[in-house]
């Protein structure tokens, strides 16, 4: 029988869940949670008392299997794990061919309807698709949101810190479950006015280098 194999005493219980619950998903997804689940723990491992026909050893491992089991639900409910994923171009773009302008006309209806998280979304995807044929970002396999973000901020430095915080809004709103709300819209429309107005800093640096005849 497997569990007869396996003969953890309260000690190893102990060591084994501490072990999975700081893992760096679980750290990743709700740091203060985490510890204050452990500690918990800890005092309930302390105090667990099995019948004299039980070995108390497989007991606590059958406890530790079901406590396990329960933080993985939790964690996996609240989003964490969600925002831990990566997205790929295709999702970061919503699995469409569309144009800027598509996800920007996207992302007025949506607000006209009053379905603000499409729209942080949609004027998201409007951004990136513009930057993309502009040559300052590249749509490829397995990119992020703030990847995308990072990547046109080394040509537009003076939209870097707009730029992350647009795609932590894009994260948070596709990954972590949250409503997207009206300064959110409005501050990725305003991004996407003034990356569409602004020109790379490594062209002005080449043409600023041209000899004046």
């Amino acid at each position: 029988m497997i569990l007869g194999a396996v003969q953890p005493d309260r000690d190893e219980a102990r060591r084994w869940a501490q072990q999975e619950l700081l893992g760096q998903e679980y750290q990743a997804a709700r740091p203060g949670l985490v510890r204050r689940f452990w500690d918990w723990l800890s005092e309930q491992l302390d105090m667990v008392s099995a019948p004299s026909w039980v070995d108390a050893r497989v007991g606590l491992l059958v406890v530790l299997v079901v406590v396990l089991a329960v933080v993985g639900l939790v964690v996996w409910r609240s989003g964490g794990l969600h925002r831990a994923a990566r997205a790929s171009a295709p999702d970061l773009l919503g699995g469409s061919e569309l144009t800027a302008d598509d996800h920007r006309r996207a992302a007025d209806a949506a607000e006209a309807a009053g379905d603000l998280s499409t729209a942080v979304l949609e004027r998201f995807r409007a951004v990136v698709r513009a930057l993309a044929d502009r040559d300052l970002v590249q749509l490829a396999p397995g990119l992020t949101a703030d990847e995308a973000a990072r990547s046109a901020a080394g040509s537009l430095p003076d939209l870097a810190a707009d730029l992350l915080a647009a795609a932590r809004s894009f994260d948070d709103v596709r990954y972590g479950d949250r409503t997207g709300d009206a300064e959110q819209v409005r501050a990725l429309r305003e991004l996407d006015a003034r990356a569409a107005a602004t020109r790379p800093a490594t062209a002005a640096a080449d043409r600023s280098a041209v000899p004046v005849a």
